[in-house]
């Protein structure tokens, strides 16, 4: 999946390229120490140009799939998007490139994430 984050970055924000976690019901993406919530409803008046936000911090972000021309950035973006240094052959063989960019991209490690402290963020007694 692209994870790009949202929240005042003008299109420039960090962008990530990743394998994601899902909930059970699908409305979270859990990714590099974060969980996503997908925007519904007023909540999606949030931002308009994101489609989930943090649950710690409620910044916006962008997450979809992989464009298969490798154009995932925001036509009006910019900045280098880190990849999960895990998953770039697969990467490559879903854009049918040869090689890794080092001028768009730069290999990482994802984090994994803690799936039950956002459990209990959820469910915590608001009393």
């Amino acid at each position: 999946m692209y994870i790009e984050h949202k929240t005042d970055q003008n299109d420039r924000g960090k962008a990530w390229i990743g394998d994601v976690e899902f909930s059970k019901s699908g409305k979270t993406i859990y990714f590099n120490g974060l969980a996503l919530k997908k925007m519904t409803g007023t909540a999606y008046a949030y931002s308009e140009f994101s489609n989930y936000y943090d649950l710690e911090n409620r910044e916006a972000y962008w997450i979809s799939g992989i464009k298969k021309n490798g154009q995932d950035r925001h036509w009006a973006g910019g900045g280098k998007i880190m990849i999960d240094r895990k998953i770039v052959n697969d990467y490559l063989k879903m854009v049918d490139f040869d090689i890794l960019d080092e001028n768009n991209f730069k290999l990482v490690d994802i984090l994994p994430t803690d799936k039950q402290k956002f459990a209990e963020l959820e469910n915590q007694n608001l009393s």
